[in-house]
């Protein structure tokens, strides 16, 4: 069983710098075609200040955090018991080419089902800009299987 007493568990603060061609990258690896994510003029003559982050693309940030899958070393998970269950974004502003992300982790919350042969962890980080504004949120649940 994992430790409960992890709910709460702040993991460290990091920050990455948002580049365009990360974002270009991004776009063209899920199949997003909209010239305002690939081409700086087509997002300006949009509206946009320069290439915005497509939907989705903050769960990539975490990626580039210090330690990658930190939850598996505070919970001593075993990666191969491992699946990601589900990801759920919230935004409030645009996250942009040249922004400045930090992010803030935490164990908001684990519960188990069938007995305790699979237990689910969700986690939920926030992401700040460079004004220290909150653009975007995400809820991840990891499913960990016992049997």
């Amino acid at each position: 069983m994992l430790d409960q007493s992890k709910i709460g568990h702040k993991f460290p603060t990091f920050k990455i710098d948002v580049e365009k061609g990360r974002l270009k990258m991004f776009a063209k690896a899920i199949g997003e075609t909209n010239p305002i994510y690939s081409d700086e003029s087509a997002a300006i003559e949009a509206g946009y200040k320069t290439i915005p982050a497509p939907p989705t693309f903050p769960f990539t940030i975490e990626l580039d955090g210090p330690e990658l899958l930190p939850v598996l070393r505070v919970l001593n998970m075993d990666i191969g018991k491992l699946l990601h269950g589900s990801q759920d974004f919230e935004y409030f502003d645009t996250i942009y080419a040249g922004d400045c992300i930090e992010v803030n982790c935490v164990i908001v919350n684990m519960f188990s089902k069938k007995g305790g042969a699979l237990e689910f962890v969700e986690l939920e980080s926030s992401y700040s800009n460079q004004n220290a504004k909150l653009v975007a949120k995400a809820t991840c649940t990891l499913v960990y299987r016992n049997a």
